[in-house]
C-alpha cells in the first residue's frame, strides 16, 4: 500500500466497522421492542428516542468538530458509544432490561452517534487532500463502504438476532465502536485545527455562521429539503413497516435478508458510481436513481407478491441508490469553505435527518390508523412526490455544475 492511500484505507476501515455496528443496532433494537411488546407505536417511540438526540447532537456538535478536530471527536464519541450500548446486554443478563431502562440508553446512544458520524464525514475532504485523490472518488469509496457495511451488517444482524436474541447481539455493536475508535486513533493522522479558531468567536457565533452559510445556498437547501422528506419515510420503512411485515410472514432473518439484498445491490451501484464519478451527468443520475430506489420499494408490498419479486425490486432499488450518496457528498463538500466544513456539514446532516426521529412514529401511526398495506401505499406516494422535486425546482440544476473542491483542515 502506498503511503498517500493510507488515510483513505484507515477512514474506510473505521467507517465499515462503525456502520456494521450501526446496522446491527438498527435491526436489533426495533426487533427487541416489537417482539417483547407487540406494539408498532412503541417500536416507533424507541426509534424517536434514538433519532431526535442524534439529530440535535449532530447539529450542535459542528463547532466542536471545527475547534477540536474531527479525529478527536470521532475517537471520543466512539469510545463513549461502546460503553453506552454495552449496557443493553449487561442489563439483559442481569434481568433488569425493560422499556423504561432501554429508553435512556437509546437516548444516550443517539446523542453520541450524531457527533461520531458527523466527525467521520468531516474528515473526508482532508483525507482526499492527503491522498491526492479526487473528492468524488473518495466520497464514492465512502459511499461504497456504507453500502457494503449495510449488506454485511444486515445479514449478520438477522442471523445473530435469531441465534442469540436481540439484546445479547448488541454486544457486537459495542465491539465495533471500540474498533472504529482504535482505527482512527492509530491509523489516521490529520493536521490539527488552528489553535486560534477557538478564540475568534463564541460557540453560538460559530453555529450561527454555519447556519447562515447553509441557508444562503439554494442548491444545498434544495438537496437537504428533499433528503429530509425521503429520510422520514425511509425511517418509517426500515424501523416499523418492514419489521411488522417480516414479523407477519417470517422472522428477523427475513428482515435481515431484505436489508442485506438492498445494501448488497447498492454496493454494486456505488462501485460503478465511484468508477464513473467524474463523467456522470449529476442531475440526471441523481433524479433517475431516486425515482428507481424510492416508491417501488413501498408499492411492491401492496399485493401478495411472491418473495422472489420483492427481492428483485429491492435489489434494483438498492443498485440505483448506490449512485446517490457519492453525488450528494461531492456537491456538498465542493460548496463549503474549508474553515466551515465541520459546522456546515453537521448542520446539513442534522437538517437532512431532522424528520427521521418522527419516521418510526409516522410508520406506527399509519399502521394503527389504516393498516400495513395502506401505510406502504401512503409512504410510497409521498416518496414519489418528493423525488419529483428536481424536475420542478430550478435550484436543483446547480447539482450539475462542478465547482472547486474545498479542503478541510
Amino acid at each position: 500500500m502506498t503511503r498517500p492511500l493510507r488515510p483513505i484505507v484507515a477512514l474506510a476501515v473505521a467507517e465499515i466497522v462503525s456502520l456494521l455496528g450501526t446496522r446491527l443496532s438498527m435491526l436489533a433494537i426495533p426487533w427487541l421492542v416489537l417482539t417483547t411488546t407487540g406494539d408498532p407505536l412503541l417500536t416507533g417511540l424507541v426509534g424517536f428516542a434514538e433519532m431526535l438526540p442524534y439529530v440535535l447532537a449532530k447539529a450542535l456538535g459542528g463547532p466542536l468538530i471545527d475547534r477540536l478536530g474531527a479525529r478527536r471527536i470521532s475517537i471520543t464519541a466512539d469510545l463513549a458509544s461502546m460503553l453506552a450500548v454495552a449496557l443493553v446486554p449487561l442489563l439483559h443478563f442481569a434481568g433488569a432490561l425493560r422499556l423504561e431502562t432501554l429508553l435512556p440508553i437509546v437516548v444516550l446512544l443517539g446523542t453520541l452517534r450524531g457527533p461520531a458520524d458527523a466527525a467521520k464525514q468531516a474528515m473526508i475532504p482532508a483525507v482526499a487532500a492527503l491522498a491526492n485523490v479526487a473528492l468524488e472518488r473518495v466520497t464514492g469509496i465512502v459511499g461504497t463502504i456504507d453500502r457494503l457495511a449495510g449488506a454485511l451488517g444486515a445479514a449478520a444482524a438477522g442471523a445473530l438476532v435469531v441465534a442469540i436474541g436481540a439484546a445479547p447481539a448488541l454486544a457486537a455493536t459495542a465491539l465495533t465502536c471500540a474498533l472504529a475508535a482504535l482505527v482512527v486513533a492509530f491509523g489516521l493522522r490529520l493536521p490539527r485545527p488552528a489553535p486560534a479558531t477557538a478564540a475568534k468567536s463564541s460557540y453560538l457565533a460559530d453555529l450561527g455562521e454555519g447556519w447562515r452559510y447553509f441557508r444562503t445556498d439554494p442548491v444545498l437547501v434544495g438537496i437537504v429539503g428533499m433528503i429530509a422528506v425521503t429520510n422520514l419515510f425511509d425511517q418509517a420503512y426500515s424501523a416499523v413497516l418492514l419489521p411488522v411485515w417480516a414479523s407477519l410472514v417470517g422472522d428477523a432473518a427475513l428482515l435481515g435478508s431484505v436489508f442485506a439484498t438492498f445494501s448488497a445491490a447498492a454496493v454494486a451501484g456505488a462501485v460503478l458510481a465511484t468508477l464513473l464519478a467524474p463523467r456522470l451527468p449529476r442531475l440526471l443520475v441523481y433524479t433517475t436513481a431516486f425515482l428507481i430506489c424510492g416508491a417501488p420499494r413501498y408499492l411492491i408490498f401492496l399485493a401478495d407478491t411472491p418473495l422472489l419479486a420483492i427481492f428483485i425490486v429491492v435489489a434494483t432499488a438498492g443498485f440505483a441508490s448506490g449512485f446517490i450518496n457519492p453525488i450528494i457528498s461531492a456537491v456538498i463538500f465542493e460548496r463549503i469553505p474549508a474553515p466551515l466544513v465541520g459546522r456546515v456539514n453537521s448542520l446539513i446532516g442534522a437538517v437532512s435527518w431532522g424528520l427521521i426521529p418522527f419516521g418510526g412514529l409516522v410508520g406506527g401511526a399509519l399502521i394503527a390508523a389504516f393498516g400495513l398495506k395502506a401505510a406502504f401505499a401512503i409512504s410510497g406516494l409521498v416518496y414519489f412526490a418528493a423525488t419529483m422535486l428536481p424536475l420542478a425546482v430550478p435550484a436543483f440544476r446547480g447539482i450539475g455544475r462542478r465547482q472547486a473542491e474545498a479542503v478541510s483542515p
